[in-house]
């Protein structure tokens, strides 16, 4: 399966936040954000459960950043 340029990968395996020392999880607000986003753009690989804070942060700017695209009309030449 190909991924378009610029779309953001996920790691299907990644390790629980809760096993690893000094990470802080992700907040309800960034999971509930975070879902929402997913939803919105179609990319539900991006929810997953026990991320840090760090990570969700990436994952919610990445999915924004995809919304903003989204949104723009298309180019013409």
């Amino acid at each position: 399966m190909q991924q378009k340029k610029g779309a953001p990968e996920y790691q299907e395996n990644q390790q629980l936040v809760a096993e690893v020392p000094g990470v802080e999880p992700m907040t309800g607000a960034q999971a509930s954000n975070l879902k929402s986003l997913a939803e919105e753009v179609q990319e539900p690989g991006a929810y997953q459960q026990g991320l840090s804070k760090r990570e969700a942060s990436r994952r919610i700017e990445a999915l924004m950043e995809k919304q903003r695209l989204d949104d723009l009309p298309p180019h013409t030449d």
